[in-house]
C-alpha cells in the first residue's frame, strides 16, 4: 500500500508543476494579449512586437512541462516499467516539482502584467520595444531558477 502511496504523491508533484506552471502562463498570456488587442485595433502593423510580448509568458507553462515530463520518466509512466516508490521519496518528488510550480504560476501572472505595459510602449514609443522586451524577461528569471532548482533536486532523487 505504501508504494502506491509515494507513486500518488509523486504524480500529484508533477500534476502540480504542470498545472501551476500553466495557470501562471494562461492568465499572463490573457493580461498581455488584452492589452495588445488593444493597440492593434489602431495600429495593426504593430502585430510582430506585440506577438513577443504576448508569447513571453508562455515559457512557464513550457518549464512546468518540461519538469513534469522528468518527473513522468523517472517514475517510469513514459516507459510502462514504474519502480517502488516509498512514502518519502514520493515526498522528495512532490518538494522537487514545488519551486517550478510555484515560480511558475506567480512569474507567468507577473510576466504578464509587465508585457500588458510593454504594450503601451509599442503603442508611444515603438523604438524602446526591446526594452520592455528586456523588462518582461526579467520577470523570467525566477521561472528560470525554478526550472534549475527542480531539475537538480529531482536529479538527486534516487528511485
Amino acid at each position: 500500500m505504501e508504494v502506491y502511496v509515494g507513486l500518488y504523491i509523486a504524480i500529484l508533484g508533477a500534476a502540480l508543476a504542470v498545472g501551476f506552471a500553466g495557470a501562471g502562463s494562461s492568465i499572463g498570456i490573457g493580461n498581455v494579449g488584452q492589452s495588445a488587442a488593444g493597440v492593434l485595433s489602431e495600429e495593426p502593423e504593430k502585430f510582430g512586437n506585440l506577438l513577443i510580448l504576448v508569447a513571453l509568458p508562455g515559457t512557464q507553462g513550457i518549464y512546468g512541462f518540461v519538469i513534469g515530463f522528468l518527473v513522468m520518466q523517472k517514475l517510469g509512466l513514459v516507459t510502462g516499467t514504474i519502480p517502488s516508490v516509498s512514502l518519502q521519496q514520493g515526498l522528495q518528488i512532490l518538494g522537487a516539482c514545488l519551486p517550478m510550480a510555484i515560480t511558475g504560476y506567480f512569474s507567468g501572472i507577473h510576466q504578464g502584467k509587465v508585457g500588458a505595459a510593454g504594450c503601451g510602449v509599442v503603442a508611444k514609443q515603438p523604438k524602446d520595444f526591446m526594452k520592455a522586451v528586456i523588462f518582461s524577461a526579467l520577470v523570467e528569471t525566477y521561472a528560470i531558477f525554478g526550472l534549475l532548482a527542480s531539475f537538480l533536486i529531482l536529479r538527486g532523487i534516487q528511485l
